[in-house]
């Protein structure tokens, strides 16, 4: 599949190969996408597609050593990482446009040839208990948790993508190497490849590195099982804020309304301009730090507000919050709102556009996770399209009562102050 914007070829095997050429740029950017995450582990996995992913860069046959791995790309000015969400694992290289051939033989060399050493995997795990005590420390974080798990109870979509203390401690470098066989197959991964490049040559050269990767039947994710709100979960912590976040469920990925709803949490949440700041913060003084936005997955969603107060001023920030809520879903934007949001967004997507990792990532994840790849052009057009009344009735249909969700880490040893709020 070829457009202005990007070329698309799949490689005998199944592997998708995704490339934008930007010919002003002088960096190439490298992302290799794989169809893991926390929603395709089981219970006794939790946490196994992150620690795989720390565990490749710990030495293949070719660079056996960590150091050895980073200094490939360090040497050459370059940047290399990694990540791991519940419905994906991506690692990216980004260099100056004469290393790419050492960009895609280090990033192959990783997923292809890991040594998995027993020694490395213990190590890791100690460094994995660490970012986890980490996390721990963080009172804000430990709010998306909680409200993740209040949001999916008891479900793969509801945990930490990490694990727990006791899930990583039970892991096993035999279930690693299981896991490594079953998700990373060749029709479970794309390579896109944005700068300077020329796409069959991308291509040839792709193939010739992995030829010898062997399709499979990779795992499918967990679904989502929503279940029925509102819900109310605290976290005692003795914290000099009360760290609150409030929600209701979303809509998938592919969802027409995808648009109107990013616009709705502009509109109340991102940015020095929106309803929460102006009124949180610049006409009452209660808060810094309050902010909304969406997120996305295959089957659901959410749309979250964060906020960070005085405990003493917890119970009255939430209730402005709900309160705003309720004013946006009743009386809806204006005109001058949808403007502005669109016109952020617009900004935001094409900005962003300019750099080929930001481009390698929006061709990789989205044919990951969509199977198909928006144009630039082609979502601006969406953003263009929206209109006052969408807004408005995507407010009325999802920020309702009966699905508010209220997650607090704080000074608190119950919820009664807090469960009786979400009634608004």
């Amino acid at each position: 599949m070829d457009n202005e914007f990007y070329r698309r070829t799949v490689l005998p095997n199944g592997v998708r190969i995704l490339t934008s050429a930007m010919p002003a740029t002088r960096s190439a950017s490298v992302s290799l996408y794989v169809g893991a995450g926390s929603r395709y582990e089981r219970d006794e996995e939790a946490g196994l597609s992150h620690f795989l992913e720390h565990l490749l860069f710990k030495g293949t046959e070719k660079r056996p050593t960590a150091k050895e791995i980073a200094e490939a790309i360090d040497g050459v000015g370059g940047v290399m990482n990694g990540g791991t969400d519940r419905e994906l694992t991506v690692y990216y290289v980004k260099v100056a446009r004469p290393h790419l051939d050492l960009a895609l033989d280090v990033l192959f060399d990783l997923v292809r040839h890991p040594l998995l050493d027993p020694n490395e995997f213990e190590k890791e795990r100690q460094v994995i208990l660490e970012e986890l005590a980490m996390v721990a420390d963080s009172p804000q974080q430990l709010t998306d948790l909680l409200l993740d798990a209040t949001l999916w109870p008891e479900q793969a979509l509801g945990r930490d993508v990490a694990g727990t203390p006791d899930s990583v401690s039970a892991l096993t470098l035999e279930m690693a190497a299981e896991y490594l066989r079953r998700q990373y197959v060749a029709n479970n991964v794309v390579v896109a490849i944005a700068g300077d490049i020329d796409h069959q040559r991308t291509v040839d050269d792709v193939w010739a590195a992995l030829r010898d990767w062997e399709p499979g039947t990779p795992s499918r994710w967990f679904p989502a099982s929503d279940g029925h709100g509102p819900r109310c979960g605290i976290k005692y912590k003795k914290t000099e804020q009360a760290h609150i976040s409030v929600a209701v469920r979303g809509i998938p990925l592919s969802h027409p309304d995808r648009y109107p709803l990013s616009f709705l949490s502009i509109i109340l949440g991102e940015g020095m301009s929106s309803r929460l700041f102006l009124e949180l913060r610049e006409k009452r003084g209660l808060v810094y730090d309050v902010h909304s936005y969406v997120a996305h997955f295959f089957d659901t969603g959410a749309f979250i507000v964060y906020a960070g107060v005085d405990p003493r001023k917890a119970v009255e920030t939430t209730q402005v919050i709900l309160e705003e809520v309720a004013r946006l879903r009743e009386e809806g934007p204006s005109s001058e709102e949808l403007t502005k949001a669109r016109e952020l967004s617009k900004g935001r997507l094409l900005l962003r556009m300019e750099d080929t990792r930001a481009v390698s990532g929006w061709l990789g994840a989205q044919e990951l996770l969509l199977g198909e790849v928006r144009s630039i052009d082609g979502a601006i057009a969406e953003m263009e399209a929206v209109t006052l009344e969408e807004l408005q009735r995507v407010a009325r249909e999802l920020l309702v009562p009966e699905q508010l969700h209220l997650a607090v880490v704080g000074p608190y040893r119950s919820d009664k102050r807090f469960a009786t709020l979400l009634r608004v």
